[in-house]
Formats: structure tokens, C-alpha cells, sequence
């Protein structure tokens, strides 16, 4: 079980040097959760990977739980949404599936890891963890974008976009499982993509 700490909030790097720690410390843990399931993960070996104090580690990530968070926001904040901005004439709904297929198929190809994430997000959410709500606002932002409805969306769109990302999490989970082939995804996310999604 991993461990939980306490409610104390994560500090936030805001040197170059404290940004520079907070990176290698997310490279040990992508490098080390590839290889290794997450119960196996350890802390201390994530700190000596990364070359930092242990004591470091935590005071950035708390628990193993927030630090495989962070490793999901990461990956979100490396995604170039400009390059999924629908073109004239473009079905919104198109192209929130050309993203999320992306997505599929680089969380697929390293399951082991990004079942560490998913497992994290939903042992993080008992912890009210800032990062799990920017990890959804970023997924919400990125629909909106993609879709054209941008901050200008009705409660509508923004509640038919939270739909796309839910139902994607559950095919994606049934997808790393092995229960279901990648294209199966695709497909179940262009239909409902389509319903959700049709009409602006």
C-alpha cells in the first residue's frame, strides 16, 4: 500500500536549481515506474536516482502518490494542443479523437507506468490534491481548445467535453488492462466523440 502522507500542501519549486530538482526527481520516477511495478517503487531509491535528499523528495511529493501525479501532469503539460486546433470545415469531434488516440497509444506504450498514474490519480483524490484538479482543468482546457469552444463554452459544452474525458479513462483502462485492442478504442472514442460532441 503506498503511503499516504500527512495534509501538509507540496511546496512548489520557484528557483532554476528547485525547478532543476523537481525535473530530475519526475525523470527518476518515469525511468524507475517503467520498470517496476508501483507498490515496488521506493521512495528512497527515487531520491537516490534522482540524486536529491530524501528529504527533498518529499517536501515536493509527499507520497509515492503524489509524485506519480506529478509524473501525469507532466506528461499533460508536455502536450502541444495547438498542433489539434480544428481547421475550417474540420469536425470538432475528429479531432478530439486524433488527441486522444495520441494519448492512447503513448500511455499503451508504456502500461507499466501509466498504470502507476492512474492508480496514483485515484488514491489522490481522498487527498483533495491540487495537481489531480490542474490534471482536470488541463484535460477540460485542452477539449474546450481542440473543439473551438474555448472559454467562451456554455455549462453544456463544458459538461459534454467532462463526459468525452470520463468516458476515455474507462475505455483506456479497459485498454491497458489487455481486455480490449487499441483500435477497439479508437473506435469506441470516435462514436462517442460523435454524440457528445455533435452540434457545438
Amino acid at each position: 500500500m503506498a503511503r499516504i502522507a500527512d495534509a501538509r500542501s507540496p511546496a512548489e519549486p520557484n528557483s532554476e536549481g528547485q525547478k532543476d530538482r523537481y525535473r530530475r526527481m519526475l525523470v527518476a520516477a518515469i525511468k524507475l515506474g517503467s520498470r517496476q511495478d508501483f507498490e515496488r517503487v521506493q521512495m528512497q531509491d527515487i531520491a537516490t536516482e534522482s540524486e536529491v535528499a530524501i528529504a527533498t523528495l518529499y517536501r515536493y511529493f509527499p507520497s509515492k502518490v503524489h509524485l506519480f501525479v506529478g509524473v501525469m501532469k507532466s506528461l499533460l503539460e508536455d502536450v502541444d494542443v495547438s498542433s489539434y486546433v480544428r481547421t475550417d470545415g474540420q469536425d470538432p469531434a475528429d479531432a478530439v479523437v486524433e488527441l486522444l488516440g495520441v494519448l492512447t497509444r503513448r500511455l499503451h506504450s508504456n502500461r507499466r507506468l501509466s498504470m502507476s498514474m492512474f492508480q496514483s490519480m485515484i488514491l489522490a483524490e481522498g487527498l483533495a490534491s491540487q495537481d489531480c484538479a490542474d490534471i482536470e482543468e488541463m484535460f477540460l482546457e485542452m477539449l474546450l481548445t481542440i473543439t473551438g469552444w474555448g472559454r467562451a463554452a456554455t455549462s453544456d459544452q463544458r459538461s459534454r467535453a467532462w463526459l468525452v474525458i470520463q468516458c476515455w479513462f474507462g475505455v483506456l483502462m479497459t485498454t491497458m488492462s489487455g481486455n480490449s485492442p487499441v483500435a477497439d478504442a479508437d473506435a469506441d472514442m470516435q462514436r462517442a466523440c460523435e454524440l457528445l460532441l455533435a452540434g457545438g
